[in-house]
């Protein structure tokens, strides 16, 4: 359970910086475009960024660094998903809309709102709950149709979510953000159910749907989170991402691979999965609009000198 704990933490905190991260490296490139090319460039018929612009977006340093750490930190969350139930680990993770937005204070020069901190401690609370609630995770091992059910819902949900992004265009950042969270959750439940880590057997692993299903997921859900970032708040977006990659992931967990919490405390887990939820969708709801602490000074041309 302490393992489980502190991987989930790290990958908590990996995430988080690595979201703003990303942030910064997708607004400069968007600024740059748009400086060199005019506003409406990088930018789709419905507001939204085009193919090219967030192609750009994640060769950005800030954006690979990022990146980088997103790597470090599914290596901790899939640790994590494997040692703790899925409702404790995935929240845990989903703990990093505070270190994103502690860090976009800084790396981003945003204010957040009174309400947007009461959400952000409520949260916090939440997680002290479930911690305290948890009990042993359930088994590892789902029918193989459970295997490709997932693998189709993520098909589906990353082809379709791209789709419905791009149609919404500039107003779709909170869809985008839960729709990858939603990628990222349904990674977490394939790493849950993948076959062939215990012991290892390499044709097993490779013929289990719950492989690809990592796999859509995470580059589905990082495009989806790619977009959002770009287009929104970064809080906003991550709150939403946060409920997409907690909810469902949790329900599962629960439901059919055996996720419990100790005894006689089942009601404390409930009460701190449901706070996490509603204070996540606080955050995503109060921090739609971003306030900058210091907005960017408009450049000033000196006049020519009088003769």
């Amino acid at each position: 359970m302490i393992l489980g704990l502190v991987t989930a933490v790290a990958a908590s905190a990996c995430y988080g910086t690595g979201s703003v991260l990303q942030a910064v490296g997708s607004r400069r490139s968007a600024r740059e475009e748009a400086a060199a090319s005019g506003a409406a460039s990088g930018v789709t018929e419905h507001g939204g960024p085009s193919l090219s612009s967030t192609a750009k977006a994640v060769v950005t340093w800030e954006f690979i660094l990022g990146t980088v750490l997103d790597f470090i930190g599914f290596g901790l969350g899939a640790l994590a998903a494997r040692l703790l139930p899925l409702f404790l680990s995935q929240t845990i993770i989903s703990a990093n809309l505070v270190i994103t937005a502690l860090l976009s204070i800084k790396l981003l020069g945003l204010r957040l709102k009174g309400l947007e901190w009461a959400s952000i401690g409520v949260l916090c609370g939440a997680l002290v709950l479930l911690a305290t609630a948890a009990g042993p995770e359930g088994g590892h091992h789902a029918q193989m149709a459970v295997h490709w059910w997932l693998l189709g819902a993520s098909v589906v949900l990353i082809a379709g979510g791209s789709l419905t992004v791009r149609r919404l265009g500039a107003s779709g950042a909170i869809v985008a953000g839960l729709l990858s969270g939603l990628g990222f959750g349904a990674l977490g439940i394939g790493v849950r159910l993948l076959n062939g880590l215990q012991p290892f057997d390499l044709g097993q692993l490779v013929s289990d749907p719950a492989l690809y299903v990592i796999i859509i997921g995470g580059v589905g859900g990082m495009y989806l989170h790619t977009v959002a970032l770009q287009v929104g708040s970064v809080n906003g977006a991550t709150a939403a991402l946060v409920v997409g990659e907690t909810v469902v992931p949790g329900a599962v967990g629960v439901l059919w691979l055996g996720d419990s919490s100790r005894a006689g405390l089942g009601w404390l887990a409930v009460a701190g999965f449901v706070l996490a939820v509603i204070s996540a969708v606080g955050v995503a709801y109060f921090g739609q609009e971003e306030t900058e602490v210091h907005p960017a000074a408009e450049p000033t041309v000196p006049e020519p000198a009088r003769s």
